[in-house]
This record gives C-alpha cells, structure tokens and sequence, in this order.
C-alpha cells in the first residue's frame, strides 16, 4: 500500500512521505536533511544531505520552502513509479527545484535526480576554475566498512572494459580520499546501503567523484565538465541520475539486490534485458579481408546473407545482425540496392519466416560527405583546434565526416533510427566507433567563443554517454522493442552506468591486439587480432569479465563466441555463451552439420531455463583459465540453471553446487550427478583433454 502525505510548508517539514512495502522516503528539504531513507521494517535510516551550486559567483547550499508533490505518480512500463516534488529556494524564491525518484515497491534501491530552474538571470559558475557543485553528501557514521565498486577501468590484458573492488576502511582516513566508483557499497554491522551515479568515463578520467573524508562523511561532487561557466539556469540544470537503497545482510545480499534492480527496473524499456541469441556477420567480413584478401564488403550480398540466415536459423540464433556493408552510404543510411535489389525485403522475409529479429551496424557520428544529412547539418560537423576534422571512407564505402552528436544533429539521427525501425522492421541497432573526446567547436552545445578549448572538451566529453542515452530513450519511446548496444571493445568509450538504463553493451569482439602484448603486427595474416582464432584462449579473455555479473546482469555485455569446429571448441565456446554473454560470430557456412545440429540442440535446451539463468546471481570456483574454472548460475526460487566446467588439462573434478537444482537435467558426456538429501547436485566431471562440461538442471 502506497499514499503521498500532505502538502508542506516553511513551517512543517515532516508530513511529505513516499511509504511503500520495503522502505519509506520523507521529504524535508532542509541542508542537513534534504531527504531520507528508511528501511520500514527495520530501525534503519539514513539522510540525504542538500545539493550546492556555484550561482552567480557565491556558493549556494539548497533549502527548499513549500514544497509539494507534482501531479499524482506516473506508473513506468516497468512496473515502477515516478514521483515529483518541486519547492523553491528559501533564499531566492525565484529558484526551484524538483526532486524526481523513479522507484518500485518490491525493490530497495531507488534511482533520483534534481532538475534547478531559475526565472530570473541566475548562472551557474566556477571562479575557482573547478566545477562547483556537491549532488549530495550523507554520513558515514554507521557504516565502517566501504567497498568502491569501479566498472570501468580498461584492462589492456584481455583488452575489455572489466570491474575491480576496492575496500576502505573508514578508520584509515588520514586525509579526504578521492573515489571514482560509480558504485559505493557500505556496511554497518548488520545491514548494507549502497550509492551510486549514473554516467561514464574510463577509470581514472573521472567526471565525478565521491569524497570521502576522516570526519564520515561522503561526498559526491563534480569534477570536470558537468556545466560551462555563465550556463544559466533559466533553461534548467538536470543532474545526472543518481542510486542509494539499503538492505538487512551481507554484502552478497546488496550486490544481489543491486544485480535485480539494474535487471528488471533500472531501464524504462526492458527489452535490452531479454536473454536473446545474437549473431553478428562481422566476424567472416573480417576473415575474409585477412584470410582470403577480399574487401571487408564482398560477404555482405543478398545471396550469402540469405544463406547465413538458414544457418543461424538451425543453429539457434534469434537476433541477425547485419555489420557494416548493408547501406548505400553513412549518414542517410539508405539500403544498398546494388548489395541487396530489393531492398531487404527477401532478407526480412526469412527471418520473419523464422521469427528472427533484424539488426543492423550503425556509426552515429559518421555522415557521407554526399549525403542529404551531411547537406542539412554541416554545422555539426565535429572540429579540433579549430579546424573541421578531415572526412575519411568507412568500411570501404564513400568519405564520410564525424559529426557531434552533442548538437541538433543529435536529433537526426534518432530520427533516421525511427524511420530504419518502421520501414526495415530493424528491431536491434549496433552502435561503433564512438568516442568519449573529439569536438571543441563553439558552434554545438558544448559550450561557446567565450569558453576555453579545455571547457568545451570536457563539457562535449561529460556529455557525449548522457546524449546517447537520451537518443536511446527518444527512439525506444516510439518503438519500445528495439535494442541499441554501444560497442566498448576499444578503451576511451563513455563507459558507465548511464547508458545501462536504456541499453548494453557490445563488450568483446576479438579481444586483444598484437599491440596489446608488445608483440609486431601481422605475423601470420596482417590481421592484428591476437584471437582471432578459435581455442581456449579467447574464451579465457571473453570469460574474463563475467566478474561484472556479481553486479551487473551478464546479458548485458553482448560478448562473442566462435562456432567453429571442432567439437572441443564448440563445447567450449556453448558452455561459455549461455553465462549470459549470449553471442556468436564466424563463418557459419563452414560449420559442419554435426556443429550446427550441436548448436541447436543445445540452445533450444538452453532456451528452456535461460530466464532462469539470467535473474541468478553468478558463483565461481577457480580463477578463469585455472584448472578447473567452474561457474554456477542457478536460479534459487526455481532451482533452474546451469553450471559450465572448464580445465585446460586433462583430470577429474568434484563440484557440489550452492543452490538446491531441479531432479531433471541434461550433460555433456563424461558427467555423473548424484542429488543430496537437500536436492544438492554433486557432479563428477573427467577430461580426457582440454575443454568443458555443461550440466542444465530444469530442462527435458
């Protein structure tokens, strides 16, 4: 049961509620209490101090008088809720704020933000030279014990974006320590809360950061790029999204909380959650300029995409996507009907035959010099030092120039993704070659003449993950079940929670360069792809990180395997996909009978408990590589899951699961189960040679 309580004055600060099952949010708009958390049925509370802001030259910490709730609750398709309130500042009524919290009743963490307003000609400013703003501060006086959860640091060894943990101890402060998170987990004793920010930025480029100081509290500021000096406030400042929620438990209990959240009600639109197959034609594209020296193109023809489909189709594969090659040229992304006549309509037609979904490649800031688009937005052509950039040919199609899309060409091109939707029926986009810097004009909305180059970097590199956001949100509006994915599998990408909450990401393709391991390019082919080739090595780098699954759903991070023979390999790259990674690319033509038939047959059982997979919460036995690495994903409610084993040796393992399984399951050959009297499944594994094992518990 849900209500809102009252309407508030100057003088009354206590009656503005949100009280759902879990937990309770009061609205007070004081300094030291702006609002506050508390666990309903535990004596557990914590309060939200006041943002502050540079306006006009003098810092200025938020007090809000008659505030009021705006509007009633608006129900998202999500299954949660929105709530508004909106007050002015004590000390200027002519500045408000609304605090906006998107929430749902049986989930503990809560997403929030601030929109300021002003009605006269109030700026934000920054006289130190520094971003001024604090988005809110809280005490860390009950929690001893602080975890920083980063996500984006780039590990040039498998060449991915992966976490890393890092535990403080309040105690140790000799000084204000500096975090750039964008997760806080924190203990005390017997419970756990958690706070975290939305956006994105290779570790240690931060844009924000949480301050933590000797005296217990925790502070999360800006840092750079967050808003350009003399930006005024009549038009409204919208902070970043923000995250707290608590839970009685261990740490395990909070990342499993934040896990389901992320899952089933951080993005509006879920069908990015979906634990869809995909396959991606790149791969044989990229085969085929390295192997048989043809051009990236001559694969990306009707006939042999037509042929792909029949194959996909038997192995299982629900998503096809179209890499680059399928238009005429960037920009108008109009189809190729020299590659294909008759405008993919044959190719649509059997996958919807085969009730697959169409995706394509897109590189929203490339625009063909000779393009309608390019005519209409040469304004927004990207710029450094003054200079528009020089335009370059993409994937052996015409020139093409980078655009900013931190401009009105932003608009364009959800227009363009809208019209691909309704017209191609595209129900999934591929998003490449996006980086986080790469424009200083003064002409975009990223600042202007009377800003330093420096400023308009920043604010262009602060904003360019939000945009894509919002793109994604303006285009899954009109067409809800459409999937974008912004591939990271280079460093310097916009790399974030932001753009989890309407989308995910294209995590690994090929892995690592030569580059990477200081080794001279091209030794063998002049493909500088170390694993481009099927073997145990590249499932080890895509493997890899699968630690995000702890905190963030594996389905997430779309992530390659090849289906190439031989049987070893495809056992090997099967046991690893289903995880949750959920991808496959190669040469699907040459895949033997037997493979295609083994592909699926063993996703169609796959298909059965996936849902299952996906919601559970990762476990993992050995280090990946080791001998063995064991994972275990098992559904707790349902007893549905799998455990995948892998060694690189020749042995025999023995692994009891930690969750109870369903009686009825399926294995790879070399498998023996016994159930406990608690439904425990103990597995005895044997490798005659490297490779993996696959248990499914749930599955007929």
């Amino acid at each position: 049961m849900e209500c809102i309580k009252g309407v508030i004055d100057s003088m009354v600060y206590d009656q503005l509620t949100i009280e759902l099952h879990e937990f309770r949010i009061r609205i007070l708009g004081r300094r030291e209490c702006f609002w506050q958390y508390h666990l309903e049925q535990e004596n557990y509370y914590y309060d939200i101090q006041a943002p502050s802001l540079e306006i006009d030259g003098q810092l200025v910490t938020v007090e809000l008088d008659q505030i009021r709730a705006v509007g009633s609750p608006v129900n998202l398709s999500n299954g949660a809720k929105e709530y508004t309130f909106s007050g002015t500042f004590v000390a200027d009524p002519q500045m408000s704020l609304q605090m906006v919290f998107r929430l749902h009743q049986d989930e503990p963490i809560i997403r929030f933000r601030y929109v300021l307003h002003s009605q006269g000609a109030h700026r934000m400013t920054k006289v130190s030279g520094e971003d001024a703003i604090l988005y809110f501060a809280t005490s860390l006086s009950k929690g001893q014990r602080i975890k920083e959860v980063q996500l984006s640091g780039f590990n040039e060894w498998v060449h991915s974006f992966s976490p890393f943990e890092r535990p403080y101890d309040k105690r140790e402060f000799t000084h204000e320590v500096h975090v750039m998170g964008p997760i806080l987990a924190i203990e005390d004793d017997d419970h756990q809360f958690l706070l975290a920010y939305e956006h994105g930025s290779q570790v240690p480029d931060a844009f924000l950061a949480f301050n933590l100081s000797q005296n217990g509290t925790v502070r999360l500021q800006g840092v750079k790029g967050n808003y350009v000096t003399g930006q005024p406030l009549s038009s409204g400042f919208a902070t970043v999204w923000m995250q707290t929620g608590a839970v009685r438990g261990t740490e395990a209990s909070l990342a499993h909380a934040y896990r389901q959240f992320v899952l089933k009600h951080m993005a509006i639109q879920v069908e990015s959650r979906q634990p869809y197959i995909f396959y991606n034609t790149w791969a044989f594209q990229e085969r085929n300029k390295h192997w048989n020296h043809k051009p990236y193109l001559e694969s990306m023809v009707q006939e042999r995409i037509l042929r792909e489909i029949e194959v996909a189709h038997r192995m299982g594969v629900e998503v096809f996507v179209m890499d680059t090659g399928w238009y005429e040229k960037t920009g108008d992304w109009q189809v190729s009907l020299a590659r294909f006549p008759d405008s993919l309509k044959c190719v649509k037609e059997a996958l919807d035959t085969y009730g697959m979904k169409l995706g394509l490649w897109l590189g929203p800031t490339s625009v063909a010099i000779s393009s309608e688009l390019y005519d209409r937005y040469r304004d927004c052509a990207m710029s450094w030092h003054g200079k528009v950039r020089s335009p370059r040919a993409v994937w052996e199609t015409e020139e093409s120039q980078d655009m900013c899309l931190v401009s009105d060409y932003a608009d364009a091109l959800v227009e363009r993704m809208i019209t691909l939707s309704q017209t191609l029926g595209v129900k999934y986009f591929k998003w490449d070659a996006i980086g986080q810097y790469g424009c200083d004009s003064p002409l975009h909305q990223h600042g202007g003449d009377q800003h330093s180059q420096k400023e308009r970097v920043d604010s262009y590199a602060f904003q360019i993950g939000l945009v894509l956001t919002k793109i994604v949100e303006k285009v899954t509006q009109q067409c809800p079940d459409v999937i974008v994915d912004f591939d990271v599998t280079e460093g310097q990408r916009a790399f974030g929670l932001a753009f989890l909450s309407v989308g995910k990401y294209f995590l690994i393709n090929n892995g690592p360069y030569y580059h990477n391991y200081d080794l001279p390019v091209g030794l063998n082919d002049g493909n500088w792809n170390i694993f481009f080739y099927p073997g145990q090595a590249r499932g080890w780098v895509c493997r890899y990180p699968l630690a995000f699954d702890r905190w963030i759903p594996s389905v997430l991070f779309l992530t390659h395997y090849l289906p190439d023979d031989p049987e070893e390999s495809q056992w090997m790259n099967l046991a690893s996909l289903m995880l949750g990674q959920n991808g496959i690319w190669g040469d699907l033509l040459s895949v033997s009978v037997d493979g295609v038939r083994r592909f699926g047959e063993t996703l169609g059982k796959y298909k059965q408990i996936r849902a299952d997979i996906t919601e559970a919460s990762p476990v993992r036995l050995g280090d990946v590589g080791g001998s063995p690495e064991i994972h275990e994903k098992i559904s707790p409610m349902t007893r549905k899951g799998i455990v995948a084993i892998f060694s690189p040796v020749a042995g025999r393992y023995t692994y009891v699961t930690r969750s109870a399984v369903e009686p009825n399951y399926w294995h790879t050959e070399g498998v023996h189960i016994t159930l406990d009297a608690e439904s425990h499944a103990r597995i005895d594994v044997h490798f005659d040679a490297p490779g993996a094992h696959i248990v499914m518990f749930g599955v007929s």
